[in-house]
């Protein structure tokens, strides 16, 4: 069977559930199952290393509960998710990195399912899947691009996923070295981070040393529980062995004279909200020329702000940014000043449809120059 025929198994079983109300809790409900199998695969390769300790009690790894297909079911399984796994996953404590990954996976993830024998099923249904295989785990990347598709339908609020060929042809645009430190402050589901991963792991990545650097290089930031999730879940699919450099924030929400040159980064790659607004107080967080609540433009002010000095950026931004007027003329006059953007890419009509019919453009830019020709 397919995986994709499995995953479309699990949704139908899902729907039959009277505790899940539509795609997204689906999504979050398929989330949190994901993260613990496919960080039970991933646990199997750290255990070659006898000093190895999950952070997981052993009754509440996915091998000792989910894995045979006659075990627990019912009300049995139904209360020993809800008043077992839950409360102490969500306390586990975070003195080592893995621990900081699963407490922050639980502390916002929620059981909807209520019918014990239907989670049993899906269980059963996800243990098809093989994550040590390399095969089923690229496919499964595959699949997982279409499960993020399908939040779309449940998002909102400027959320949008980014086509793979767009993310794909941004990062090789930029080109991100190994050794630079690079960031996407809006992350999502992690797109970019991945095609990052991808571009640099093709012909950088020598040894495990340059592995190492590597997955110190990344990081990102993200604001709502479930995509931060399901980055997480898509980071460790993606040789991440444990996604600590991930943090669950809204990255408008500190002080732009809070980032100091610690916080400055060589590269970010990022489709930011936008069509959004951001609460009251956002606002003034940023220097009063460039205050509004239009997410996409304050979040162009704040990679202007967190790119190094011959740093690069490549940013996905509506129409309404570059011809609007009042803050946005002013955010663009920093821009140009500031930056030479030497490239806009005007996307086509559909490629963010049927989420937004929004015209959006592609910017790049490198910071510490003026712009001369665009």
């Amino acid at each position: 069977m397919s995986i994709s025929t499995t995953i479309k198994a699990i949704q139908d079983i899902m729907r039959k559930d009277s505790g899940v109300d539509g795609d997204a809790q689906r999504l979050s409900q398929l989330g949190w199952m994901l993260f613990l199998k496919i960080y039970d695969s991933r646990e199997e390769e750290f255990e070659l290393n006898d000093d190895y300790q999950s952070p997981i009690p052993e009754e509440y790894r996915w091998r000792s509960w989910a894995a045979d297909e006659e075990g627990m079911t019912g009300e049995t399984l139904l209360s020993f998710i809800d008043t077992g796994l839950f409360p102490a996953l969500k306390e586990i404590p975070p003195t080592t990195g893995p621990g900081i990954v699963v407490k922050r996976v639980f502390e916002n993830s929620y059981n909807y399912m209520k019918n014990g024998t239907l989670i049993r099923q899906v269980v059963n249904k996800l243990n098809e899947i093989d994550f040590n295989s390399s095969k089923d785990r690229h496919l499964f990347g595959d699949i997982y691009e279409k499960l993020l598709k399908d939040l779309q339908s449940a998002g909102n609020a400027g959320e949008f996923y980014t086509p793979r060929a767009i993310t794909q042809f941004m990062v090789e645009m930029v080109a991100p070295r190994l050794d630079e430190k690079k960031l996407d402050p809006a992350s999502g589901t992690g797109g970019f981070l991945a095609s990052m991963l991808d571009f640099i792991r093709r012909d950088q990545v020598k040894n495990v040393e340059d592995e190492a650097i590597l997955q110190q290089s990344i990081h990102r930031i993200e604001k709502k529980p479930l995509p931060h999730l399901l980055c997480t879940t898509n980071m460790i699919l993606h040789g991440i062995d444990v996604p600590t450099n991930i943090q669950l924030d809204n990255a408008l929400s500190r002080p732009l004279r809070d980032y100091g040159k610690k916080d400055q980064v060589d590269v970010i790659v990022t489709n930011p909200p936008f069509g959004g607004m951001e609460e009251d107080r956002i606002e003034t967080n940023f220097p009063s020329g460039f205050q509004t609540r239009e997410t996409a433009d304050l979040f162009l002010v704040l990679i202007m702000h967190l790119l190094k000095d011959g740093g690069r950026a490549a940013i996905v931004l509506p129409d309404g940014t570059l011809f609007g007027e009042g803050v946005k003329t002013r955010i663009k006059e920093k821009l140009l000043t500031e930056c030479n953007l030497h490239t806009i890419v005007r996307l086509p009509n559909g490629v963010f449809n049927p989420y937004t019919g929004i015209k959006t453009n592609l910017l790049f830019f490198t910071k510490g120059e003026p712009t001369k020709e665009v």
